[in-house]
């Protein structure tokens, strides 16, 4: 058994407890005026409440805080119209180190402070003046009858001196004398950025030479029906100058089980984006936290802007850092919910809207399902992707019933007339897509990410009737492997890598032209090919393609092999190479081919046994086919464009000689 020796409390000495709170509490200096602004605050909204229970009946009509300053006694001071302190009360609350005022008084006012909460819980802010003050003094008059006025002082040390004062008006005025090297403070330019940087929402009109230099009122606060669009572009215009506008934005407004108020706006999103980095900025009770809300935010909401305010957040005593447990999560939680309740609303009351903000809406919605799978569950209805096929023209759209969150069904587009976008394009879900091919191509999604490059093998799709999805976004190329998941007996098929029986032309029978080894004109066609390109890991396959505006030859990229070489590339952070390993089909129904055969047949032995000028030519003409194809596909490097750009001129020279 431990025999106890001895028990007691442990004992804390203000000597050496004030150096730590003064040097170290807060990683700012100019920290200092967000806790000084806030008090005044505090104390505004305390005198408040005492006169609206009736126990003041002075004017609180015109509350405000005024920041002065006197260059030559090197002094900044800030004073407010609030409740003021008796000289009891400062010994209690100024003298005894971190016993909170605003504790005892929201206990005390606890119906009043529940609809005006008070900014200040831990009573430390007040001692981050002496980080910047060589004497920090109090002038004072409280509220109360009779009461009278005092004057406090200290140099920094656990000394103080209380005194009378002759002040006549109830309120507080701190008058710091600043150190030496803390000279910017006297700038008034200097006290107006860090106004607008932490007070800039703070309820109460602050003024500096006479002139209110804050906002005083926060949008946030207010119900979203007394805003209108432009009062929300206003406010995201003055946190985000110089930006485009938003696509939209949502108001979060709830009380329970947790306060969050605030306004996420959906920027446009560029491709150099760090969706890594939040640009979110934190508010508790209007004052600013900070522009890292990381943990309050869940990471693919991350590139959202706009403001977070919350009293539940827990914060350290410094306000300078979250401090993650339960609560935090559970606001995370809300925000994403808040976040796909609205986006489905936005997807069933304004179709057009939704469709029109999908080239940057879908990267977050994706991004999203990607990484919660709550959140993929609440937007797996409104994914949407852009479509070759002509939705309302050729066919009927169908009609889609999705389950909102209270049971209720709705249809994705009124009267089956799907929405476009500005260009005319039409979307569709991939639900609605595989209901639409599944005679066609059942359980198979064509895709295309670069309607550009990809343009001839689009055509050629359309020109058969299989429609295509554009999947273009940088978040594609890891969003589909979800879409596998999702929908296992699916296979997703870029276009540029393998060509649907659809498209081949099975009529055309290869001819053959030696029975004794079955050698076809596909063979000699693919041998003709190989000899001219000269590139042992390029597979030749002749194939008969369906249409007239077939090309002559297509590079295509077999899927698994390219998907594995893009994932190497990402994780290795280099541009993918065009891989030497993929197929050249020739379109054996091409007339170029067809012409291009006999003319190297003709041609290619001389009489005297070397290569003939038209030899030559069908050679460097298989080889413009195949570069011609690789072009397609963004294939080259910059000496193979040289080489191109060479040979296409020796090629017309040829062509036009006489």
């Amino acid at each position: 058994m431990t025999t106890i020796l001895e028990q007691g409390n442990i004992s804390i000495h203000t000597e050496n407890i004030f150096p730590i709170i003064k040097k170290a509490l807060y990683s700012e200096h100019e920290i200092f005026l967000r806790e000084l602004v806030s008090n005044a605050v505090d104390a505004i909204k305390k005198l408040s409440m005492v006169a609206r229970s009736g126990e003041y009946s002075g004017d609180i009509s015109a509350p405000e805080i005024e920041i002065k300053f006197d260059k030559d006694k090197k002094t900044l001071s800030i004073a407010d119209t609030g409740i003021g302190m008796t000289a009891d009360e400062i010994k209690k609350y100024i003298n005894q180190v971190a016993f909170s005022s605003a504790e005892e008084f929201i206990t005390k006012y606890k119906d009043s402070a529940a609809a005006d909460p008070i900014i200040g819980h831990f009573g430390l802010g007040f001692y981050s003046a002496f980080m910047v003050a060589s004497t920090v003094e109090i002038d004072t008059l409280s509220y109360q009858e009779g009461a009278e006025a005092v004057h406090w002082s200290c140099d920094g040390t656990t000394q103080f001196e209380l005194s009378a004062s002759e002040r006549n008006t109830v309120g507080t005025t701190i008058t710091l004398t600043l150190m030496e090297g803390e000279e910017e403070y006297l700038e008034p330019a200097r006290i107006r950025q860090l106004i607008k940087t932490y007070c800039d929402f703070m309820p109460v009109p602050i003024k500096i030479e006479g002139e209110v230099v804050n906002k005083h009122e926060a949008p946030w606060k207010q119900s979203p029906s007394s805003l209108t669009d432009e009062d929300y572009l206003e406010f995201y215009r003055y946190l985000y100058p110089f930006q485009e506008d938003p696509l939209l934005w949502i108001h979060l407004n709830t009380d329970y089980p947790f306060v969050v108020n605030g306004i996420l706006y959906f920027p446009k999103l560029k491709p150099d984006i760090d969706i890594t980095k939040s640009s979110i900025k934190l508010y508790c009770n209007q004052v600013f936290v900070t522009d890292n809300c990381e943990e309050v935010v869940p990471r693919f909401l991350l590139p959202l802007r706009g403001v977070i305010d919350s009293t539940d957040i827990p914060l350290n005593v410094s306000r300078s850092f979250l401090q993650g447990d339960r609560t935090v999560r559970r606001i995370a939680d809300y925000i994403a919910k808040k976040v796909g309740d609205s986006l489905k609303a936005l997807y069933r009351d304004d179709p057009a809207k939704y469709i029109a903000s999908w080239q940057d809406l879908g990267n977050f919605v994706k991004f999203g399902s990607l990484n919660d799978d709550k959140f993929k569950e609440q937007v797996k209805d409104i994914l949407i992707f852009r479509t070759t096929a002509k939705l309302g023209e050729a066919e009927e759209a169908p009609k889609v019933e999705v389950q909102t969150d209270e049971g209720d069904a709705w249809s994705e587009v009124a009267d089956n007339k799907p929405a476009t976008d500005a260009k005319g394009n039409f979307y569709t879900t991939l639900r609605e897509y595989l209901e639409r091919n599944k005679e066609k191509h059942e359980n198979r999604v064509f895709y295309a990410t670069d309607e550009v490059s990809q343009a001839t093998y689009i055509e050629l799709f359309k020109s058969q009737g299989l429609e295509v999805l554009s999947m273009d976004s940088f978040i594609d190329t890891h969003f589909i492997p979800t879409l596998e998941r999702e929908y296992s007996d699916v296979k997703f098929v870029r276009v540029d890598a393998d060509l649907d029986d659809t498209l081949l032309d099975k009529e055309k029978q290869s001819e053959i032209v030696d029975p004794a080894t079955n050698k076809t004109r596909d063979d000699e066609i693919k041998e003709m090919f190989e000899q001219a390109i000269n590139r042992p890991r390029v597979n030749v396959k002749p194939q008969a393609l369906k249409g007239e505006g077939a090309p002559p030859a297509m590079v295509l990229l077999p899927e698994e092999a390219r998907r594995m070489q893009e994932t190497m590339a990402m994780i290795q952070q280099q541009e993918m190479q065009f891989p030497d390993d993929h197929v050249l089909m020739v379109n054996t129904a091409h007339p170029l081919i067809q012409n291009l055969l006999g003319l190297s047949q003709s041609t290619i032995i001389g009489a005297d046994g070397g290569s003939s000028p038209a030899g030559d030519l069908a050679k460097m003409i298989c080889n413009q086919v195949y570069d011609t194809a690789l072009m397609a596909q963004k294939g080259f490097d910059a000496n193979g464009m040289k080489t191109f750009v060479e040979r296409s001129n020796t090629l017309l020279t040829k062509l036009t000689e006489r």
